[in-house]
């Protein structure tokens, strides 16, 4: 049995305190982790290792985006993709070396694409369609035990978004981004492993704005963040979960951790 966690954490070495203590309460195997902020030199190696993750692989940026993948099990970094096509780090992908040997665990951070669902008026909205359809070029040539996991930033179902109909011309939840991902799914016929256990159309959420003051009496949340398998994988996993309190917690990020387990 193992344990993967992906949580977008806003900065890393802003919000450590609460990264310890999702480790101890959570004890995943492995921990992917997106938005750090940092370069990979001033990453927080020693705190990680004084919980027993002494394994990463880090994708670092100075103040933006940013992808780290932790482990208490032994691994290798195999890829670095700029699905953004201009250098920003945005993915990791490595390869499992102990329990669950020989699964790939792509970590991705899609662009959040602007405030405005038209490529001709914001480019920001252009270059997230873009990243998708590079992102769905790769998927094609996957092959092996494959867990594609971060933050997708968009909500695809209408169980996804808290208000369907007020969403629809909001960047994460229009047709045309659901559209692009389902290519993305498609082409290699991605699990929802998310989905697979907690069944639409029940509710699942995975981050609520910070402009929202009381965010659990609102509830205007959205699954912006995503756990995706080859299909063989899939039938692995023997749970998933959401863990909603720690957007409770003290200067917490507004997305939450989302954890799956694998019988492997």
């Amino acid at each position: 049995m193992i344990k993967i966690a992906t949580w977008n954490i806003n900065s890393v070495r802003l919000r450590m305190p609460i990264v310890e203590r999702f480790l101890t309460e959570q004890a995943p195997d492995v921990l992917c982790l997106q938005e750090i902020k940092t370069v990979e030199e001033t990453f927080p190696y020693e705190a990680f290792a004084a919980l027993g993750y002494t394994h990463h692989a880090v994708h670092g940026q100075k103040g933006y985006h940013g992808v780290a993948t932790v482990s208490r099990i032994p691994l290798k970094e195999v890829t670095r993709n700029d699905w953004q096509d201009n250098g920003e780090a945005r993915h990791v992908g490595v390869e499992l070396l102990g329990p669950g040997r020989g699964m790939l665990l792509e970590n991705v951070y899609v662009p959040a694409g602007g405030d405005i669902p038209d490529r001709e008026l914001n480019s920001k909205f252009g270059q997230k369609l873009d990243f998708l359809e590079r992102m769905t070029r790769w998927a094609e040539t996957v092959s092996g035990p494959t867990l594609i996991v971060g933050d997708f930033n968009i909500a695809p179902l209408e169980s996804d978004v808290w208000n369907h109909k007020q969403l629809l011309k909001v960047v994460s939840h229009t047709p045309l981004e659901v559209e692009t991902l389902k290519r993305f799914q498609d082409a290699h016929g991605w699990v929802d492993i998310g989905r697979q256990h907690i069944l639409d159309p029940e509710r699942y959420f995975s981050w609520w704005s910070y402009r929202s003051k009381d965010w659990r009496v609102n509830d205007r949340g959205r699954r912006l963040d995503h756990m995706w398998a080859s299909p063989e994988l899939a039938a692995a996993s023997t749970g998933h979960y959401v863990c909603e309190d720690c957007r409770a917690w003290d200067k917490p990020s507004d997305h939450v951790p989302l954890v799956t387990e694998f019988d492997l």
